[in-house]
């Protein structure tokens, strides 16, 4: 018996092969009969073009129903899958290739990927546009795909995702098909979905939220998914009367908040806001919870293990929590650093290609270690305190940043912060505060420290406060704290430099 979760998803689609599965804003729905059909159509292609089973399937596309046909193609034929942010440039690109070396390049018709993967040794490059069409879709038309399922294993690699890169290059994070099978089945079950669900699906789905943790989820309920081809928050906000279930980041809370149309009367239908790939304030957790009577349930996730815990729908949430371990994931907290480690069957397998780094980052008894800081709350939910590498040690004292930009975010006038540390010729490493205000607010770097250090011990209040028009985040709203540390080196190593002045 195979364990492709192809076979697995399929299995539960619905009899009616006329069901609608995909959903555009504009165009005709794709039925579930028809998404089947295409990615039978799509893996003969792709077998046709030289891939075999074990291969690399790199893939950077817009989103469109094309798009997820083609990831569905990718695992029926047994390929390795391998989605690549339509943001990256050349160089990142040619970086992914080289590392990967995948028999097969699917992309956006022009822009530099021919010349890339020609050099990069790819068997063959297909393209794929926002509408569906070019080389891939003439290939799939033209191809007899059986509708079989190549046989794997649960320990068969599914696909890679690289991750985020903030510290060095980034790697190849190993999925298996029992990886991505294990975290569906519990989220769907953990969740509660049921034959009424209809997804409102706006993430990106080059990512495990919006590919995996959406996606697979509603494909499994056999049920509708609304599928917007990128975030609008209009276009959102009239699409949640037809929707009982979104996922999103926290930016796209933020958004729907300034829509002065947001409303419990709009948001009646719905039954589960789902949020995170990255922290949500708890000033926005109240604001939603006041204007449509809904507490958002927060999850925490990451691309090595998919989720890891998560809030429950019959349960009251808490701001500032991301809810208990699922009841297949194992939780511990280093004794020593408070590093969230993990174990269960929806923990990757490896890094491609760096053996010694996945020794490192895995424990002798075989728990992966998050690089996430945690705290158990006496009900046992968890929160995240911050990532292991932004702790910063100032004059031997652990300073947590997510504790400090808490403080700050509580401040009259200020809309977010992000702390981070910079080296210090007294103390190693003292902070840094990046600050953004609301609009017409006017408060001050001199009025923060002056709050802080009522609230704080002073190692713990930064040494520099400065302020700017909005954070850099990656696709999913994740603040780039590296980015932060590289813009603003020159003004700390100034502002060092001019208090030696002084003294």
């Amino acid at each position: 018996m195979t364990e492709n979760l192809f076979a697995l998803l399929r299995a539960r689609f619905p009899r009616d092969p006329d069901a609608p599965c995909l959903i555009p804003r504009e165009g005709a729905a794709l039925t579930y009969g028809a998404i089947d059909a295409l990615s039978a159509r799509m893996a003969a292609a792709l077998d046709q073009a030289g891939a075999r089973p074990g291969d690399r399937i790199a893939v950077q596309v817009e989103k469109s129903p094309a798009a997820v046909a083609l990831y569905l193609a990718a695992l029926r034929g047994g390929f390795v899958y391998l989605p690549l942010n339509t943001a990256y440039r050349d160089d990142e690109l040619d970086y992914f290739l080289a590392d990967a070396a995948p028999a097969v390049v699917v992309a956006d018709p022009g822009g530099a990927m021919p010349g890339l993967a020609a050099r990069r040794g790819a068997k063959a490059l297909l393209t794929l546009d926002a509408g569906g069409q070019g080389t891939l879709s003439d290939a799939a038309a033209a191809a007899r795909g059986d509708g079989d399922v190549v046989a794997r294993g649960r320990d068969d690699l599914a696909a890679i995702l690289y991750s985020s890169g903030t510290t060095g290059k980034p790697k190849g994070v190993m999925l298996s098909h029992g990886n991505l099978a294990a975290n569906a089945l519990t989220l769907h079950r953990l969740w509660q979905f049921g034959p009424h669900d209809v997804l409102l699906h706006v993430l990106p789905i080059f990512h495990t939220h919006g590919l995996f943790v959406a996606l697979n989820t509603s494909l499994l309920n056999g049920t509708p998914i609304l599928f917007h081809e990128k975030f609008v928050a209009e276009h959102a906000l009239a699409d949640l009367p037809r929707a009982t279930v979104m996922m999103g980041v926290p930016t796209v809370y933020v958004r729907l908040l300034a829509q002065p149309g947001l409303s419990r009367e709009t948001c009646a239908h719905v039954r589960l806001f789902i949020s995170g790939s990255a922290p949500l304030l708890p000033e926005t957790f109240a604001a939603f919870e006041r204007r449509t009577g809904h507490q958002i349930l927060e999850r925490y996730g990451m691309t090595e293990a998919g989720m890891i815990t998560s809030a429950l729908p019959d349960r009251p949430r808490r701001a500032g929590t991301v809810g208990w371990p699922l009841p297949d994931v194992n939780l511990r907290l280093n004794p020593a650093t408070g590093e969230i480690e993990i174990n269960g069957p929806n923990v990757f397998t490896g890094y491609w290609r760096k053996p010694d780094k996945t020794a490192e980052d895995f424990t002798a008894d075989g728990y992966f270690k998050t690089g996430d800081i945690g705290q158990l709350e006496p009900d046992g939910m968890v929160a995240i305190v911050g990532r292991a590498k932004d702790l910063i040690i100032s004059g031997g004292f652990n300073v947590y940043p997510k504790e400090v930009e808490a403080c700050i975010d509580a401040l009259p006038g200020v809309e977010e912060s992000a702390v981070v540390g910079l080296p210090h010729p007294d103390f190693g490493e003292a902070g840094l505060a990046v600050v953004t205000r609301k609009p017409g607010a006017t408060i001050t770097a001199a009025q923060v420290r002056a709050a802080l250090k009522d609230q704080l011990a002073n190692y713990k209040v930064p040494k520099l406060v400065v302020f700017a028009a909005d954070l850099p985040r990656n696709a999913m709203g994740k603040v780039q704290k590296a980015m932060l540390r590289e813009a603003y080196r020159a003004e700390w190593d100034k502002s060092l430099l001019d208090k030696d002045k002084s003294i």
